[in-house]
C-alpha cells in the first residue's frame, strides 16, 4: 500500500512556497521591479526574476516592442522583492501611476509621493476651499 502524499509535495518544483529553501542572495523565487528611461522620455516599468539579463535584452532590442522602437533605455530605479508575485504587484501599481508620480517616486522613494492619490488630492482641495 502507497503512502498518501500531501498537497505540498505533489505540487510542481517552481510553484511558489511561503518558505523558500534557496539562497536567498539571488533566489529563483525573488523578483525585481524596475522602472527603464527610454530614449524619448517615456518610462517603461518592467519586473523580472533576473535583472542583468532582463536590461541585456532592452539594449539589444528583444526585451518588448515597446522599448525596441524606443532605444537607447537607462535603468533609473530597481528594487528587489522577496517574491515574484511581489514583484509583479508593484509592477502592475507603478503603472497605473501618472508620469509625474513616477518621476517624483524615482527622485525621492516612498516618501515623495505621499499624498499623490486622486481621492488624497480631491480632499486636500475640499479641505482648503
Amino acid at each position: 500500500m502507497s503512502e498518501e502524499r500531501s498537497d505540498e509535495t505533489k505540487r510542481p518544483p517552481w510553484w511558489t512556497t511561503p518558505r523558500c529553501r534557496h539562497p536567498r542572495a539571488r533566489c529563483c523565487c525573488m523578483g525585481t521591479v524596475y522602472i527603464l528611461r527610454c530614449s524619448d522620455g517615456r518610462l517603461y516599468v518592467g519586473s523580472t526574476i533576473d535583472l542583468p539579463r532582463r536590461l541585456i535584452q532592452h539594449a539589444d532590442g528583444t526585451g518588448s516592442s515597446y522599448t525596441r522602437r524606443r532605444l537607447p533605455v537607462e535603468l533609473v530605479w530597481s528594487e528587489d522583492c522577496a517574491r515574484v508575485d511581489d514583484a509583479f504587484r508593484w509592477e502592475k501599481r507603478i503603472q497605473g501611476w501618472s508620469h509625474a508620480k513616477r518621476f517624483a517616486f524615482i527622485d525621492g522613494g516612498l516618501d515623495a509621493i505621499r499624498g499623490w492619490s486622486a481621492r488624497q488630492r480631491r480632499e486636500l482641495r475640499s479641505a482648503e476651499t
